[in-house]
């Protein structure tokens, strides 16, 4: 865990700078170096789709342990040994995915604490130095571990309320295209009346004192989610933007 890069993209937030980051997807950890030359704030790690094993994940991780980019993880659900694992092999935080309830909300969190605030255990890994560095690992994680929710469905925009009154909760990110397919509109990015709903939410999150994040989809968007109060704001996933810009030459 990168305590500095944690706090240097806290501080940005708070003082409402935006922080930029990319969506991996692809294995090769050559794309999360890429990511910290260009100067980027975070990196999300996609583990819920695609097909990248633990080896991959962890290589993401070590691409940019000596950076001030923050690494995140999305994993594919909520589930103790998954969250366990991802933090035991160093990741900076976690996202967590299809978050409709304070309950699950609340679960995850759990597994993601040192007791008495949850029932991680400690494991002799990456994240504690082998084993060596216990007692500053676990202080370091109580202080420091970022975690967010995704809010990708009409039933987590209608709970909203609930879910960002649970103490943790800094961020929360939204997905366009699974919010759409809740509301009847799958394959669209911001179905009919979704853009302004997913609006009204993040006016709720905003005026809570959180943050939110969301993926743009062009240069033009990324100023336009600015102007909206994202702050998180993803330039796009890595496959994406290689697709755009080899088109872009035809």
């Amino acid at each position: 865990m990168k305590t500095i890069a944690l706090q240097l993209m806290r501080k940005k937030l708070a003082e409402q700078y935006a922080v930029y980051g990319l969506w991996v997807t692809l294995e090769s950890p050559g794309i999360t170096e890429i990511a910290v030359h260009c100067g980027l704030d975070w990196v999300i790690v996609d583990a819920e789709h695609g097909h990248m094993d633990w080896h991959n994940i962890v290589e993401h991780i070590r691409a940019a342990v000596r950076s001030n980019t923050v690494v995140l993880v999305r994993i594919s659900n909520v589930d103790e040994g998954i969250i366990k694992r991802v933090l035991d092999i160093g990741a900076d935080g976690i996202v967590v995915p299809h978050i409709e309830s304070a309950a699950a909300w609340k679960k995850a969190l759990s597994y993601a604490r040192y007791p008495p605030a949850g029932i991680r255990g400690i494991g002799a890994e990456r994240a504690t130095k082998w084993g060596s560095d216990f007692a500053q690992h676990v202080k370091d994680a109580d202080e420091h571990l970022l975690m967010i929710p995704i809010i990708e469905s009409v039933t987590g925009g209608d709970n909203i309320d609930e879910i960002i009154a649970v103490k943790g909760t800094e961020i929360v990110f939204f997905g366009p295209a699974d919010y759409s397919a809740s509301a009847g509109y799958a394959g669209e990015w911001e179905g009919k009346g979704i853009a302004e709903a997913i609006d009204g939410v993040k006016n709720k999150i905003v005026a809570a004192g959180k943050h939110c994040g969301v993926m743009a989809k062009s240069k033009d968007d990324l100023k336009h989610r600015y102007r909206q109060g994202f702050r998180m704001l993803s330039i796009g996933a890595d496959a994406g933007l290689l697709l755009k810009t080899i088109k872009s030459f035809f």
